[in-house]
């Protein structure tokens, strides 16, 4: 099932107006959320719309906050949120970072109080068109496990970040901290599949590809799996995540990270306010030239390109290309939905008084 990113952007456009929140910030919270359909990265986009408005029904989201500077130097800023959508949120906290950075040289914005902020390269990227490297992390619900631990004390705490070129295409690193987001696993649960081996643990803390394995009581697994592989890496970039987010913020950390599905209330005794976010931005200029950089960017991707593939593999990829391509396609083409993600959609239009068809 394909849809147009018009017919999307509306529709979300649309449910988020009647949600409460103002035309303008129901359009920024669009168009972060298909950015994350048109670049592939299906889990954060419009599947999750139900779930903001989920947690709205409950009272966990503001849909009118005054997104607010409470700490600041020339160079630094605190952003409270005000339990607004991170989708909202986010932007204009790294809108703050860009415009210090425009003044001093370097932004660097830790945000509290917030949600769930969609995918972190959208934010990351709006300092390319400053000619500006953009910088964007934030923690989430606690579904990871430490090494060696079966407790599950930290989210997947994605790391972005984008830095411009000339005549190449900017390079673009999104990931997360985890083998796999928590969102392909969801994609996996939709399509009734099993997970690779090294995503997740069960509730013993023993490895499973059970795709359901969270669900149960299991939990993620840092990036490189188990410690043979480095996933004490993983688990020491997801602390980083965890600490520029939250703990330099104000927000809650660790295992007080309050659940982005609405049926799990957050811990009592919470250790801050809301998710946290971190975001950076430096201007080039800062540092060297912008003209003279990029051009080197260039010559790094360039050179990066021509890497020498290994057999079977047809040509060496920068971070960024494959979703820089797919949202080539997919704002040609349109946006495929999962039937369930569409039937969601649907169900969620009728208890809104839309039709999610009709926009077409």
């Amino acid at each position: 099932m394909t849809y147009s990113y018009n017919h999307l952007f509306t529709y979300t456009q649309s449910i988020l107006e009647k949600i409460g929140c103002p035309p303008a910030d129901a359009r920024l919270a669009a168009e972060v959320l298909l950015s994350a359909d048109l670049r592939g990265v299906d889990s954060h986009g419009v599947a999750r719309l139900s779930g903001y408005v989920r947690l709205w029904e409950k009272g966990r989201i503001n849909a009118v906050p005054n997104v607010r500077i409470v700490h600041e130097t020339p160079s630094t800023a605190v952003v409270d949120g005000d339990g607004g959508l991170g989708l909202v949120v986010a932007p204009k906290a790294m809108q703050v970072a860009i415009d210090k950075a425009k003044n001093v040289g370097t932004g660097w914005v830790s945000v509290k109080n917030s949600n769930h902020y969609g995918i972190a390269g959208y934010h990351a990227m709006m300092a390319l068109d400053h000619d500006m490297i953009g910088i964007s992390l934030t923690n989430a619900s606690p579904l990871v496990s430490p090494t060696f631990s079966k407790e599950r004390l930290l989210g997947t705490n994605p790391i972005a970040v984008a830095i411009p070129a000339k005549n190449q295409p900017p390079f673009v690193a999104d990931m997360a901290t985890t083998t796999a987001a928590n969102g392909k696993l969801e994609i996996l649960q939709r399509k009734n599949l099993d997970a690779p081996l090294g995503w997740v643990q069960d509730k013993d803390g023993n490895p499973t590809s059970d795709s359901n394995g969270v669900k149960k009581g299991g939990a993620l697994l840092p990036l490189g799996g188990d410690r043979e592989h480095g996933s004490h890496k993983g688990y020491a970039l997801g602390a980083i995540v965890d600490i520029l987010s939250a703990v330099l913020s104000g927000a809650n950390y660790g295992p007080w990270v309050p659940p982005f599905v609405a049926f799990l209330d957050p811990l009592p005794n919470l250790v801050g306010e809301g998710i946290g976010h971190f975001f950076g931005a430096m201007r080039v200029d800062a540092f060297r030239p912008a003209d003279e950089f990029k051009a080197h960017m260039d010559n790094w991707i360039t050179r990066f390109r021509a890497a020498v593939p290994t057999e079977g593999n047809e040509k060496v990829l920068i971070p960024g290309d494959p979703e820089r391509e797919l949202e080539i396609e997919r704002k040609e083409n349109g946006i495929p939905l999962l039937r369930p993600v569409a039937e969601d959609l649907t169900a969620l239009g009728e208890k809104l008084g839309l039709d999610f068809q009709s926009f077409g």
